[in-house]
């Protein structure tokens, strides 16, 4: 693809769900990613911005990539530019086609698409490998033959200067020749390398002839076994950027000192096109671990049940957990764009899934944890309705109710503590959406412990309040004779730490109750629900339906939070 060749045709870049993401400028200005843009826009220097969003497909995307695709896709979709996905795939060692595969379906799944075919670094590998040859040419470029661990220890230090190759100055035909036997495979990996000839004195150890290629004898998910040798991701980034026609590169931070690096090879090329490297903050969350490295430990290691593991900062972790596309986005929204590296509250990212949930999660009820309770005289069983919402019409649900039910054991107590303001001996509550019932008899089993409540309705307190009395508590129930079995998943956050690379080992703060699994009762509209389907569980939380595991004959459901939510955006 020529650099011109992206501003060809305008992608369909409007977001794939109803809950499309709309221009997030910030009401009190833009902030200085975006007055870039606006800038750049307003002088000319360009008249189509071309962002990218490039993942190395080495792992799952997880949080911190929720807000780098939300910025490169949504700068585009502002200024009606364009954004490519292109995977920077220069290490096959590292990289499957699961991960590329699952890259794809997030991005679509936050609700965004891309300029017109994902795009591959590989695909520029011939290309590249004709510059690499041109640097060669032009003396900026050798062959080194030097050890990985003599290149590392000549690198120097921060304070120290390096020590130049004794094959630094090797004449280009020395290094052309190099360079294809390299490509040809004659050397072993790790026998020789092609550096950059910039400057070992540099203070900026970046810039200390950085290895451009090395040997590598994988078979690549895209291009087979054509080559041996793969270019490293310095080398190939900044040139597929340019290859693309993209006009502002945006990454984190950690790449600011990659930067003149990135300008210098743009300029020794002389690609037509000249991407703008520009820097903003991580997305830094505690609790949150985003390492694709570490997370892959949790996964090989078994801590984990996969990327997908719904106890993961992964995309796909948070979506199987029931997290929504919209909450996402408006979490990203509000967390900003900055150059200031900082720490968010997990708090905020817990609101605005708790925000996103509010009108659009059904609500049912579940028991998890059924205490038998029979109803001594209610006439006969009945169907209630009720409606699934308060506030949205999402029609009506029927809720079956017979002479034994179940409620949850938390909400029993012969010995009430203070304030406690559910059922008790001789004490009544209200059943949500039936009967005000009274507790006449506390049935235990031979280890003493509540098996059962026989409890009298009092048959006038139908959809009204009883005459003559308050009773203040409502407890959520199930029928016993049509409620229906399920499991349910009790999530808590992985680590106990906020900081989960604290100390030695970040395997130390891991929270040994980050999983709770309940064998529960739920009303039976719930078992025709989908996987993927989400709810209120009344009292209980937010929940949905396994997107892997749910069937109708047997329900499992994972919490997504529970309703306490104590925090409070500014």
């Amino acid at each position: 693809m020529k650099p011109n060749d992206a501003a060809t045709a305008m992608p369909d870049l409007t977001p794939t769900s109803s809950n499309a993401p709309q221009q997030q400028q910030a009401q009190a200005g833009l902030d200085f990613i975006r007055q870039i843009i606006a800038d750049d826009l307003a002088s000319g220097k360009h008249s189509q911005i071309v962002s990218r969003f490039p993942p190395e497909p080495n792992g799952y995307l997880h949080l911190g990539h929720v807000k780098s695709i939300c910025l490169n896709f949504g700068v585009a979709i502002e200024n009606n530019g364009l954004c490519n996905l292109r995977l920077d795939d220069t290490n096959p060692s590292a990289e499957k086609q699961e991960y590329v595969d699952n890259i794809k379906n997030d991005i679509h799944w936050l609700g965004f698409n891309w300029n017109g075919d994902i795009r591959y670094a590989s695909s520029y590998f011939d290309q590249l490998y004709q510059w690499a040859l041109q640097l060669i040419q032009q003396g900026d470029a050798y062959v080194d033959l030097q050890t990985p661990e003599q290149i590392k220890l000549n690198r120097g230090s921060f304070t120290e200067a390096g020590t130049n190759s004794p094959n630094r100055d090797q004449t280009v035909e020395e290094n052309l020749k190099l360079f294809e036997q390299m490509r040809a495979g004659e050397f072993n990996e790790g026998a020789a390398v092609l550096r950059a000839k910039i400057d070992m004195a540099s203070p900026n150890v970046h810039l200390r002839d950085p290895v451009l290629y090395r040997v590598l004898k994988a078979h690549h998910h895209q291009t087979g076994d054509k080559w041996c040798i793969y270019p490293m991701y310095d080398y190939a980034h900044p040139l597929s950027d340019a290859i693309e026609g993209i006009t502002h590169s945006l990454c984190t931070l950690e790449f600011e000192d990659h930067r003149p690096f990135y300008d210098w090879i743009i300029s020794k090329v002389d690609t037509q096109a000249k991407p703008r490297q520009i820097e903003f903050s991580r997305l830094n969350v505690d609790y949150t671990l985003t390492s694709k490295r570490k997370l892959k430990k949790l996964v090989d290691d078994g801590v984990v049940q996969g990327w997908d593991d719904p106890r993961m900062p992964t995309i796909a972790g948070m979506r199987r957990r029931g997290f929504t596309a919209e909450g996402l986005r408006d979490f990203c929204q509000r967390t900003g764009v900055s150059k200031a590296d900082g720490v968010v509250d997990i708090g905020l990212l817990e609101f605005c899934i708790r925000q996103s949930l509010e009108n659009t999660a059904p609500r049912a009820m579940a028991v998890l944890n059924p205490l038998k309770v029979t109803l001594t005289n209610l006439p006969q069983s009945m169907t209630l309705q009720h409606s699934r919402h308060p506030n949205v019409d999402m029609g009506e649900r029927d809720i079956p109710l017979s002479s034994v039910i179940y409620i949850d054991k938390n909400d029993f107590a012969e010995v009430p503590p203070k304030g406690f303001k559910r059922l008790i001996p001789d004490g009544e509550v209200r059943l949500r959406h039936a009967y005000v019932i009274k507790c006449n008899e506390v049935i235990k089993d031979a280890n003493g412990e509540v098996v059962e409540l026989k409890c009298s309705i009092d048959p006038d307190t139908l959809g009204k309040n009883p005459e003559g009395r308050k009773v203040k508590g409502v407890i959520h129930w199930v029928d016993s004779a049509q409620g229906v079995p399920a499991e349910v998943r009790i999530y808590e956050r992985l680590f106990s730490n906020p900081n989960p690379e604290a100390g030695d080992d970040f395997m130390q703060n891991l929270n040994p109750e980050s999983v709770k699994v309940l064998q529960a009762v739920i009303e039976p509209s719930l078992a025709q629900a989908k996987a993927g389907d989400r709810f209120q569980f009344e009292r209980e939380g937010y929940f949905v339906a396994d997107e892997k595991d749910f069937t109708t004959d047997k329900p499992v459901f994972n919490r997504i939070l529970d309703l306490r939510d104590s925090y409070k955006p500014a």
